[in-house]
C-alpha cells in the first residue's frame, strides 16, 4: 500500500513521507520559508499517517526542505477562522506520544509554531547556523501551540519568560547551553536528523518527552521583573497574558497549562492590538514593493559612503554605515566642528561598551572605518554621499552644487533633507538621476524609519539600491514623494501647529503631551520638539515660509517660533516649551507667560480648562486628514506606508496599527463630523479643518484601503 513512499519522498505535498532503512522521514516542502499554513497541517498529519502505517519502523526524523526549517505560522492565516489551531495541537500531541523517536533536524529559522513543531519532538539537532525563539509577542499574541508549556520544561521557567515576553532568539550554541537543542552538528538537514536517529537507536534510552519534564521553576523576582516590564506597556495585553502562561507552565501539569495557553490565545489572537500589529508587519514588508520598480532592477554597488556635516544628524548617519561594516567619509567646514563630530560618535560607543552592548575592540574595528577630512575631494571615490547639513535651502543647494562636481560618475547623491524640495537640489548637482531624499530620523544610529525621496528623475536603479541598503544597514523604508515636509512631516507640521494652538488658547505643554502620551504616544509634541530641538522645528517654518507655503495666518506656529527667537532650543539648552533638569522636563511658567502675551498680540481667547478629548481630537484629526491628503495626492503608495512612518519614525503606538488603521478603527464618518464641528467652532479661514477627499466621501468608503 505504502511502496511508492519506501526510499524517495513522493514530491506531491507539502510534507512527503519517506524512510531510510528503519528509520522514517517527513520532509517539510512549503517554499520559501515552509510557513504553517492550513495545507501545511494537513499534509503534516496524512505523513504522520502514512509513517504510523509502515510496520517496523524505529525512529523519525522531521526535516525542512530549502533554506529552513519551519519559520513560523503564516502571519495571514491568523485572520482566517478557519485555521486549524486545535488540529495542529492536536497533531503535536501525537508526536509528542510516539513510541519511537522523534528527531527535529533543525536549520535556518525556527520560529513561533516551527519552534513549536520542533519541540514536540523527542530531540533536536541543529546546523550552527539556526536560530530559535518565540516572537508571537511581536504580533499581538501569545504562542498558542503549547509553546508556553514546552519551553519552559526544556530550558526552565526562568529563561522561558524572558524568551516569550520579548520574542528574542537564541542562536544553536545558546540553545545548546540552555537545552533547547540536544546537539550541534554541520551537514545538511536530513542527513544530521538521520545521523542523530542512529545514535539514539544505539543508545537504547527512551525518547524523552518535553510534556512529561519538571519545570526549573523561576525566583519570584523574574516574574516581578516582567511584571513591571508589562505594566509598562498596557497596549500590549500579551505580556501579561505570556507571564500568567509561564507561571501555569511553571505551577499546573502539562494538559492544565496547556488549557490556560489555549484560552489566551483565542482571547488575543482577535484583539485590536494584535491586528494593529499584523497589519504593521505586512506594512513594512509592502513599503519596500514598489510599483513599477521590478524586484529585478540592477543595484549599483555601495562599498563606501560619504557624508557632508558631522553634527547630531551626520555623525548618527555615519554610525548607522559603520555598524553595518560600511567605511565612510565624514567631513566638515571646520577641524574643530570635524573633531567635535568624531569625539560625539566615540562617546556614543563607548557609552554602549559602559552598558556592556559593544566590546572595546568592537569600538576600534567601527572608528577604524571612520575618517574624517576637511576636503571635498575626500568623497571622489565614494559609491554615495550624503548631504546633513543645516536646514536651510541655500545651504544645500551650495553643498549640492559641490557634490555634483566632486562625485565620480554613477555615483548615487542623497540629501537628508527633512522639509525641501529634492527636485530641486537634485537639479543642483547636474545629475538629478542619480539624487534622491534619504531623510534619516534622530538619532540617526538608533531609530528604524529611512524616508526614501524619490524625485522626479531618479533612476529606477538609483531607487532600489537605496532601498536594499536601507535594509542593509537595519533601517524599515518608506517611499514618499516629493513635497513640503514628505510623509513623516508633512503630517507633522499640522500636529505641532495645533500643539502650539491649543497652548495658546490655555492648554499647558503638559496637558498636551500627556493626551496623546495616555493614547501610547511614546511622547506628546512639546517632548518631541524639545528633544528634536525647537531651533529645527523653527527652522522649516521659516524655510516654508520663504517659499511661500505658510497660510496667511500670523499666529501659525507663533509659539515655536517665539522660544526660538527666545533661544529655547528644547534640551539642548535646557529650556523649550520646559525647562530641563538633565533629561527631566519640568513645568515652566515662564512658557505660560509668554503664551499669554502671544494670545492677546494675536487676539485669541484663553480658557482655565480644555478637555484631554478635545486635545487628541485637535492634534490626531488634522494630522489623519493630512495624510489623507498624501494618499490621494500619491505621495505615499499605500495607507500602510504612512503608518509604517509614523510608527517606526515618530513614536505612534504600534498597537494601534499607525494613524490611518487607528482612522478605520474611530471611524472615518466620526472623523469628518469631527473636522467640521471645528470649523464651525474655531473657524475654518485657512483650510485648517477642511477634510481630504478620502475623508469627505468616508459616507460612501467606511474605510480606507489599508493595501493598493
Amino acid at each position: 500500500m505504502h511502496q511508492s513512499h519506501m526510499q524517495q519522498p513522493a514530491q506531491t505535498s507539502l510534507a512527503n513521507f519517506s524512510h531510510d532503512g528503519r528509520i522514517g522521514l517527513i520532509e517539510i516542502d512549503n517554499p520559501p520559508v515552509n510557513a504553517l499554513s492550513v495545507p501545511l497541517v494537513q499534509a503534516l498529519i496524512a505523513a504522520l499517517n502514512d509513517f504510523e502505517a509502515v510496520a517496523g519502523l524505529e525512529a523519525l526524523v522531521l526535516y525542512g526542505a530549502g533554506r529552513t526549517w519551519v519559520a513560523g505560522a503564516d502571519i495571514a492565516t491568523f485572520d482566517d477562522p478557519g485555521f486549524p489551531v486545535a488540529e495542529f495541537k492536536a497533531f503535536l500531541t501525537r508526536l509528542d506520544a510516539q513510541q519511537c523517536h522523534v528527531v527535529a533536524a533543525l536549520h535556518g529559522a525556527v520560529l513561533g509554531g516551527g519552534l513549536e513543531l520542533a519541540m514536540a519532538c523527542h530531540h533536536r539537532v541543529a546546523q550552527p547556523n539556526t536560530r530559535l525563539g518565540l516572537p508571537e509577542v511581536t504580533f499581538g499574541i501569545v504562542p498558542g501551540a503549547q509553546g508556553t508549556q514546552r519551553l519552559p520544561r526544556l530550558v526552565g521557567a526562568e529563561l522561558a519568560l524572558d524568551m516569550i515576553t520579548s520574542g528574542r532568539a537564541l542562536d544553536a550554541t545558546q540553545a545548546q547551553a540552555a537545552g533547547l537543542v540536544d546537539a550541534v552538528a554541520e551537514g545538511d538537514a536530513r542527513s544530521i536528523g538521520l545521523a542523530a536517529a542512529e545514535a539514539l537507536l544505539a543508545s537504547g534510552a527512551a525518547p524523552r518527552r518535553a510534556s512529561a519534564l519538571a519545570v526549573q521553576p523561576a525566583p519570584e523576582t523574574a516574574f516581578a521583573k516582567a511584571e513591571a516590564a508589562a505594566a509598562k506597556k498596557p497596549g500590549w495585553p500579551q505580556l501579561a497574558t505570556a507571564i500568567r502562561c509561564v507561571r501555569a507552565a511553571q505551577d499546573l501539569p502539562f494538559a492544565q497549562g496547556e488549557q490556560v495557553e489555549a484560552d489566551a490565545f483565542a482571547a488575543l489572537v482577535n484583539a485590536s492590538s494584535a491586528k494593529a500589529l499584523r497589519h504593521l508587519f505586512f506594512a513594512e514588508r509592502e513599503a519596500a514593493k514598489i510599483p513599477g520598480l521590478p524586484r529585478d532592477t540592477a543595484r549599483r554597488p555601495i562599498r563606501s559612503v560619504g557624508i557632508v556635516g558631522s553634527g547630531t544628524m551626520g555623525g548618527g548617519i555615519a554610525m548607522a554605515f559603520v555598524n553595518g561594516g560600511i567605511p565612510v567619509s565624514l567631513i566638515d567646514v571646520s577641524n574643530e566642528a570635524l573633531q567635535r563630530g568624531l569625539g560625539l560618535i566615540r562617546g556614543n560607543y563607548e557609552a554602549s561598551v559602559a552598558k556592556g552592548r559593544l566590546t572595546a575592540e568592537q569600538v576600534e574595528q567601527r572608528m577604524g572605518l571612520l575618517q574624517g577630512s576637511l576636503d571635498y575631494q575626500a568623497l571622489a571615490d565614494c559609491d554615495l554621499i550624503i548631504e546633513a547639513v543645516f536646514e536651510d535651502l541655500q545651504l544645500k543647494t551650495e553643498v549640492c552644487t559641490r557634490l555634483g562636481a566632486v562625485a565620480k560618475p554613477g555615483a548615487i547623491i542623497a540629501t537628508n533633507t527633512s522639509t525641501l524640495d529634492v527636485d530641486r537640489l537634485a537639479q543642483a548637482t547636474g545629475c538629478p538621476a542619480d539624487v534622491l531624499g534619504m531623510h534619516f530620523f534622530s538619532p540617526a544610529n538608533v531609530m528604524r524609519l529611512l524616508e526614501v525621496v524619490r524625485g522626479a528623475a531618479t533612476a529606477p536603479e538609483v531607487l532600489a539600491t537605496v532601498l536594499k541598503l536601507a535594509g542593509a544597514i537595519g533601517k524599515v523604508p518608506v517611499v514618499s514623494g516629493v513635497c513640503y515636509g514628505f510623509i513623516g512631516n508633512r503630517m507633522a507640521e499640522v500636529y505641532m501647529r495645533e500643539a502650539d494652538s491649543l497652548i495658546l488658547e490655555g492648554a499647558e505643554p503638559a496637558q498636551v503631551d500627556a493626551a496623546v502620551e495616555a493614547l501610547g504616544m511614546a511622547m506628546g509634541p512639546c517632548r518631541m520638539l524639545d528633544m528634536a530641538g525647537v531651533d529645527v522645528g523653527a527652522r522649516t517654518v521659516i524655510e516654508y515660509r520663504k517659499i511661500g507655503g505658510l497660510p496667511d495666518d500670523p499666529s501659525y506656529r507663533a509659539l515655536a517660533l517665539e522660544l526660538f527667537e527666545l533661544g529655547r532650543f528644547g534640551q539642548k539648552t535646557a529650556a523649550g516649551f520646559y525647562r530641563y533638569d538633565g533629561r527631566k522636563a519640568l513645568p515652566d511658567p515662564q512658557v505660560t507667560e509668554i503664551a499669554k502675551a502671544l494670545a492677546e498680540r494675536h487676539g485669541i481667547a484663553r480658557r482655565s480648562h480644555i478637555e484631554p478629548g478635545e486635545i487628541v481630537e485637535r492634534l490626531l484629526y488634522p494630522l489623519i486628514n493630512e495624510g489623507l491628503k498624501i494618499l490621494d495626492e500619491g505621495i505615499a503608495y499605500r495607507s500602510g506606508d504612512i503608518d509604517v512612518v509614523w510608527v517606526a519614525g515618530y513614536g505612534f503606538p504600534d498597537f494601534r496599527g499607525g494613524p490611518l488603521w487607528m482612522a478605520n478603527e474611530i471611524g472615518l464618518e466620526k472623523i469628518a463630523e469631527r473636522l467640521a464641528h471645528y470649523a464651525a467652532v474655531r473657524g475654518n479661514d485657512h483650510g485648517y479643518w477642511t477634510p481630504a477627499r478620502l475623508l469627505s466621501a468616508a459616507g460612501s468608503t467606511q474605510n480606507i484601503q489599508v493595501q493598493s
